[in-house]
């Protein structure tokens, strides 16, 4: 870390990153790993409201030395309020990829620009690291 780095604590990560937009879950973050999700694309809007389900991703982000580092997943946040690991359909995949790549851009802007960190894909992650397409 340099000089210019900026730390700041468990409470003003979560003031900062609730700014980002509406992605954290404050509720499900904690010091070690902060939580951030998106329904992207609802899987029927005839339902009424309290049973809807909708397409989506989840990503968790982790400090580590110097920065954070992520893993994210897609699939379906269900009535019960439980993301579910899952395929999106074809016609909601743009939707929901495009709602990653906005965070994830939203993200990388507050890590590395304003905090002067880095931002990395956890070595064990499955899906493509986010950033690599652009």
């Amino acid at each position: 870390m340099t000089e210019e780095t900026k730390t700041l604590s468990h409470g003003r990560l979560l003031t900062r990153f609730t700014q980002i937009g509406p992605y954290l879950r404050q509720n499900k973050s904690t010091e070690e790993r902060y939580f951030f999700d998106c329904l992207s694309a609802c899987v029927n809007a005839k339902k009424p409201p309290e049973s809807r389900e909708f397409w989506g991703w989840w990503l968790e982000l982790t400090p580590k030395e110097g920065g954070f580092e992520y893993a994210y997943k897609f699939g379906k946040f269900n009535t019960e309020g439980v993301w579910q690991s899952d395929n999106v359909p074809k016609k909601c995949n743009k939707e929901v990829t495009e709602s990653l790549d906005a965070f994830y851009k939203k993200i990388c802007n507050f890590v590395e620009g304003e905090l002067q960190l880095e931002i990395t894909a956890l070595p064990t992650l499955k899906q493509p690291k986010l950033g690599s397409a652009a």
